[in-house]
């Protein structure tokens, strides 16, 4: 027999075998499929429950702003007495350096038009400015008491009129400015004052592990400086505000001045009777 053929069944002798065993196994459980492993009951852990805060118990404390110009120390008065008058200075000239109170249109279009058309003589314009008050008006007074002087005369007076009307529409703005330049050197001195007590508790109560023995003092620091600046920064906004919108009215009111000069000016007069001659003669 040849070998081929003898390996050939010694082959499938072999599988025949094997797959006889294998069912014989399957059939003994050997090869059964591996069962989970048993579950274990731990014990579980209770949860905490989270504590709610006590009903009236407030979680950020608050303060008032008493307490907290108390804290900043005896300079707070002062600096707060700044901003007082800060408040009241502004409130003032922001009414008083309103247009229509500086410059009233309707009356200067209306007065410098019945000048230049000839409706008004001296005293009646000179009862006009009296009536409105304003400060254009008192500067068309000055300029009206030379009717009919020399240009050069009815402009100084002009000038002169407006340095008076320039000094009130400036009244109070050095205070602002005064309230922004000590204010700041308040709230220096006070955190001069707050440094000094800190150092005093660090020299007398060993204070460099207690942080609260040094919180009074720091704090006392902090707030003037704090305080200074929040009144200087307004005054000093408010005065630079302030100090333009009165440089722009004074500009204004020498342009309308210069129109009066050359209405109620000797020059302006002659040339008008000229005109009128002129006029007459060719009629």
């Amino acid at each position: 027999m040849p070998y081929s053929a003898i390996i050939h069944r010694g082959a499938l002798v072999i599988a025949w075998m094997l797959t006889v065993a294998s069912l014989t196994m399957a059939q003994e459980g050997e090869f059964a499929p591996a069962q989970a492993p048993p579950v274990i009951d731990l014990p579980v852990p209770e949860t905490t429950a989270l504590q709610e805060p006590a009903v009236g118990a407030s979680a950020i404390p608050t303060k008032n702003l008493l307490e907290v110009i108390r804290e900043g120390g005896v300079l707070m008065y002062p600096i707060g007495l700044c901003s007082f008058l800060l408040c009241v200075f502004v409130f003032e000239r922001a009414i008083m350096l309103r247009r229509g109170r500086v410059i009233p249109r309707p009356f200067v279009k209306r007065f410098l038009k019945q000048l230049s058309e000839g409706e008004l003589d001296r005293d009646q314009a000179l009862e006009l400015c009296a009536k409105n008050r304003s400060p254009v008006s008192e500067v068309f007074a000055g300029g009206l008491k030379k009717w009919g002087r020399p240009s050069v005369e009815v402009e100084q007076a002009i000038l002169d009129a407006g340095e008076r009307v320039t000094n009130g529409l400036r009244r109070y703005l050095r205070m602002l400015n005064g309230i922004s330049t000590v204010s700041p050197l308040l709230g220096l001195l006070g955190t001069v004052f707050g440094m000094i007590s800190s150092f005093n508790a660090i020299a007398t109560a060993d204070a460099m592990g207690k942080s609260e023995l040094l919180a009074a003092g720091i704090s006392e620091a902090l707030l003037t400086t704090a305080a200074g600046l929040a009144v200087a920064i307004p005054a000093l906004i408010a005065y630079l505000f302030f100090i333009g919108r009165v440089d722009a009215f004074i500009m204004e009111i020498d342009a309308l001045g210069q129109e009066l000069v050359e209405v109620i000016s000797a020059e302006a007069q002659t040339e008008r009777n000229r005109s009128k001659k002129s006029r007459t003669t060719a009629a």
